[in-house]
């Protein structure tokens, strides 16, 4: 087996990374993140998770293609609602999957002009297991991955859930509208995904 060639300072100091310029609300939660690894965002149910995926998403489609893999609702009518309560009509570089297999998709990501940020919804619902998980995430590292994840109290559900937490770059706990990031690249200030129900829910608090 060919061994990889390590890398010299020159090439750690040559490297020049695919940064996305985030601004404003985003830039404060998340800083200024690279085009590559896995990001984790989970909660409980009607807590604003599915509604943040989709802002996110729709933020990043100002950089890039952004695919919404739905596993878990695949074309409904609450999906079609969420999109457009977000806004997302004017966003061109977004596309949404109905329950694509995680094959099926690693198919697609093969081919030119393929998505840049993939939306997986859920991660329960791929199926996948922590080595599906690294191997997907180790042959489109020119990708970013952000899957969605049901919640166990206030971590990720499951073993592949919490392994994932660690290995992700940014780490998004999202409880009553409101979205609290751990990142790699800076930011940390929560982000209100909903005015109204995060008042209500964290008044009640």
């Amino acid at each position: 087996m060919a061994i990889k060639r390590a890398l010299t300072v020159t090439d750690v100091l040559n490297y020049k990374p695919h940064v996305l310029d985030f601004e404003g609300d985003f830039y404060d939660s998340i800083g200024k993140p690279e085009l590559t690894g896995s990001w984790i965002i989970w909660g409980n149910s009607a807590n604003g998770k599915t509604r943040f995926a989709l802002q996110l998403a729709k933020y990043l489609s100002n950089f890039g293609r952004v695919a919404y893999n739905s596993l878990e609702e695949g074309l409904s009518q609450s999906m079609a609602v969420a999109i457009r309560d977000v806004g997302m009509t004017g966003a061109k570089g977004f596309i949404l999957l109905d329950k694509e297999p995680i094959e099926e998709l690693a198919v697609r990501l093969r081919k030119r002009k393929s998505p840049d940020v993939i939306f997986i919804d859920s991660l329960q619902y791929s199926g996948m297991n922590y080595a599906e998980y690294k191997a997907l995430r180790d042959e489109f590292r020119n990708k970013l991955f952000i899957f969605i994840s049901h919640a166990d109290g206030r971590e990720p559900k499951g073993q592949v859930g919490k392994s994932i937490k660690y290995d992700a770059f940014v780490k998004i706990a999202v409880i009553g509208y409101r979205a609290f990031p751990q990142s790699r690249y800076g930011g940390g200030a929560p982000y209100t995904v909903w005015e109204k129900g995060a008042m209500e829910y964290w008044e009640v608090k």
